[in-house]
């Protein structure tokens, strides 16, 4: 019989290739690797390599003019003492980019493409290295497991990481952000430890130091990953603490070789910060950072909004799988719980907790290779109890239904999530245009409503000549916000606990062309008060609904707080939009539950 994990790992091969097609063809036969982050960890490489200029990156608008790699220039800012500009991002991404961006760059004339370091070799080159590092990064797991576990529970392990987690997504998707090539370097350090407490050599030691300072290079906060290695096989009693610290002090020169083989790729990143700035040390995020002693780790992990096991739910199985990886592989368990429970810590520390919209968290991403450990071992105590394993199978052919649903059913926004919108679009694969209200709202009623009253309308009629747009949807006038008249008259209608209880919010809406840009979408603004003090608020985007040209009726609804409140305020506020957005025949109406 043939090995059922090689057969998954070929499958899991066949489902990234087809991925990363599906990419290729939704970007309509072009390739846009190069943007968002992915561009700032890359812009070392044509920044030193082909433009020379590593301090004034003079070049950058013109590359933004032509490729758009970023809608403003977001990844360096000048520094105030040397005036030169300083990148955020630290350099380890780009080094191991470095080898595929040397081809791109050989090949981009003589196949027709300008050797700007952002053509069309360039973006393949990407999206080709990071299809490699999936593949390779996948063996290495499957190489791990396959001795501990078995192959079957090696096989279901792949496949749940492929299918029934948001790896998906940040492997053949997006794979040119760090989190797939970090994944890598987790699988060859949990190759490397247990082969080095077997039989310590230099090479195992250089090894173990060289992977975790490429991944501290890549993103400073794997400096954990040095908990793998130092953890690993060690148990709660003084007699294993006693006898790990005998261990080094026998193997001292492996130790101080690991550390330096760490510490010279750690230093790349000191020598460019000084080369910019003058400075040794440097931190490039600005006004970015961490609340550490208000760490995100309910959001981070639960919420609908970005929560990591709200949308790679199948990850539950590694957790409670922690318990069997203790009887199933005692030294890899103290290691791997401490790392994960820092690890997380870390992560959602973040003041972006949600790391700039990601489907799940993609900085849990890298902690894969970790988790596929617990999840192979409760997988191989499931299938020795087929009955569990019947009941379990069903679990996971849903769950990883529901992964691969969220990433191509195209009605997911990710990092905008809300249980109303959620609930709304599951496994659906087209709803209304005007569902995409409940992303602020988070609220909808679906019965049927009773004592509807309409509080307040407004046509817009006696608006002030600067906030009168016309031709007006309806009547002579409409609602016309801009950078002179950021915010439309404060309309407060008084109200009290109890005289109604819901409210819904409506307008008629029309904007000439689509707004892609979140942030500058006018809002819709509904504020309980007591007195002036707000007591519950809801924004609302109307023009998430709106297409090009497309005059519509929209509406969202909304519950009383709770609190005590004097009035309701109604308020439309301006926030950048260049869309020619109109609005008429604004409405609030209240109505009880049948």
């Amino acid at each position: 019989m043939k090995s059922a994990s090689r057969l998954a790992w070929l499958l899991c091969v066949g489902i990234l290739l087809s991925t990363a097609f599906h990419t290729w063809v939704w970007h309509k036969e072009k390739l846009e690797i190069i943007s968002s982050d992915t561009a700032g960890y890359y812009l070392y490489l044509p920044a030193a390599l082909i433009h020379h200029d590593l301090r004034q990156l003079n070049f950058r608008d013109e590359m933004i003019a032509k490729y758009r790699p970023t809608p403003r220039f977001e990844h360096a800012h000048r520094d105030s003492v040397s005036g030169n500009f300083v990148l955020k991002y630290s350099s380890g991404l780009a080094l191991q980019e470095l080898p595929f961006f040397l081809v791109a760059h050989a090949l981009a004339q003589p196949l027709g493409y300008p050797a700007d370091g952002y053509s069309q070799p360039y973006q393949w080159a990407l999206l080709v290295a990071s299809l490699l590092v999936a593949f390779g990064s996948l063996a290495l797991v499957r190489r791990a497991l396959l001795p501990r576990f078995g192959e079957w529970p090696t096989a279901l392990t792949l496949l749940i990481l492929v299918l029934g987690t948001n790896y998906l997504v940040y492997s053949a998707g997006q794979g040119a952000m760090t989190h797939n090539w970090l994944l890598g370097w987790y699988a060859v350090l949990l190759l490397l430890t247990p082969s080095f407490y077997r039989r310590p050599t230099l090479g195992k030691a250089l090894g173990i130091g060289a992977t975790v300072g490429i991944m501290t290079l890549t993103r400073p906060t794997e400096i954990l990953a040095v908990l793998l290695p130092l953890l690993w096989g060690l148990q709660v009693s003084q007699a294993a603490w006693q006898e790990r610290l005998a261990f080094w002090r026998r193997h001292a020169g492996l130790l101080a070789a690991a550390v330096l083989a760490g510490g010279l790729l750690v230093s790349i990143q000191l020598f460019y910060w000084h080369y910019a700035t003058g400075s040794w040390i440097y931190y490039s995020y600005v006004d970015e950072g961490f609340d550490w002693l208000k760490p995100h780790i309910w959001e981070g992990v639960f919420s609908f909004r970005s929560g990591w096991l709200m949308y790679s739910p199948m990850l539950l199985t590694a957790l409670v799988g922690y318990a069997a990886l203790r009887r199933q592989q005692p030294d890899a368990f103290w290691a791997m719980v401490v790392y994960l429970v820092l690890f997380i810590y870390v992560t959602f520390a973040w003041q972006q907790w949600t790391y700039g919209g990601a489907l799940g968290s993609r900085a849990m991403i890298q902690s894969y290779a970790v988790l596929a450990w617990p999840l192979a071992a409760a997988l191989h105590w499931l299938l020795a109890r087929p009955r569990w394993a019947a009941a379990y199978g069903v679990v996971a052919v849903v769950g990883c239904y529901y992964s691969v649903w969220l990433i191509f059913s195209g009605l997911v926004f990710v990092g905008d999530m809300t249980r109303s919108y959620l609930w709304r679009i599951l496994f659906r694969y087209e709803v209304p245009v005007e569902t995409r209200l409940l992303l602020d709202s988070n609220s909808e009623f679906t019965g049927t409503p009773a004592k509807v009253r309409v509080l307040w309308k407004q046509d817009f009629e006696q608006e002030k000549l600067g906030l009168c747009g016309t031709p007006a949807l309806e009547g002579n006038c409409s609602l016309a916000l801009d950078s002179l008249h950021p915010q439309s008259t404060e309309y407060v209608l008084p109200a009290r606990p109890g005289d109604f209880e819901w409210v819904r919010a409506s307008a008629v809406a029309k904007a000439n062309y689509k707004e892609w840009e979140m942030p500058r979408m006018t809002q819709y603004v509904i504020r309980f008060r007591r007195g002036t003090e707000v007591v519950k608020e809801r924004t609302v985007r109307l023009q998430r609904a709106l297409e090009d040209n497309w005059p519509r009726e929209l509406h969202f609804d909304m519950r009383p707080p709770k609190d005590d409140f004097d009035n309701v305020s109604v308020v439309f506020l301006y926030y950048g939009t260049k869309t020619g957005l109109l609005l008429d025949s604004a409405t609030l109406t209240a109505f009880d539950e049948e």
